[in-house]
């Protein structure tokens, strides 16, 4: 991993197809950055702020972007592999359609966002702050949801098949049509103050 670049703002730059490898940042600015099919790979964004900056069609591997905030950023067929969010925030963002495989988005906040159609598979997303996200038609397949804050989720329609629902209040949801397997099926069942069996 090459140098730490720290406190510095970046403003109005054209990083378009750039191929990001090995980078450090810290408390950096990022304003009006077009990141537009960009290949980062085991970059590294500690508390860092990203406003209004273009992440279409991007690929992010192996990469971190810890306690980060994103603001009115368009994140239009962005993909994340084996990435780590934990404790970052998207506020105002077009986010969809987006993919997410592998990593751990922990502690993220989502809150309000448009997840209508994204695909994730395979995250860690405990105690993720998903209330208000219309999340119908997407897949949230074997996530991991545990303490997942869900109130108000728009999850009709959605795959949720082997994730973690134990954090899931059906009646604080929109749940139609929402496909689980019969596993789910039972811990909603005795979250809902049914006896099984």
């Amino acid at each position: 991993m090459a140098d730490v670049i720290d406190g510095e703002t970046f403003r109005d730059l054209d990083w378009y197809g750039e191929e990001l490898a090995d980078r450090a940042y810290a408390n950096c600015e990022f304003q009006r950055v077009d990141l537009s099919e960009a290949d980062l790979r085991s970059c590294t964004f500690t508390d860092c702020t990203f406003g209004n900056v273009t992440f279409n069609a991007s690929r992010h591997t192996d990469s971190a972007f810890l306690r980060c905030t994103f603001t009115r950023c368009n994140l239009f067929d962005a993909e994340f592999a084996g990435c780590k969010l934990t404790g970052s925030a998207f506020v105002d963002c077009d986010a969809r359609p987006l993919r997410i495989t592998g990593g751990d988005w922990s502690f993220v906040t989502l809150s309000g966002a448009d997840l209508r159609g994204v695909s994730i598979q395979a995250v860690r997303m405990r105690e993720v702050d998903l209330s208000g996200v219309n999340c119908s038609e997407a897949s949230l397949v074997d996530v991991d949801l545990s303490g997942a804050v869900l109130r108000g989720t728009n999850l009709s329609g959605c795959d949720l098949r082997g994730s973690d629902l134990s954090a899931l209040d059906a009646r604080a949801a929109t749940i139609t049509g929402a496909r689980i397997n019969p596993e789910q099926a039972v811990v909603l069942a005795q979250t809902l103050g049914f006896t099984v069996g």
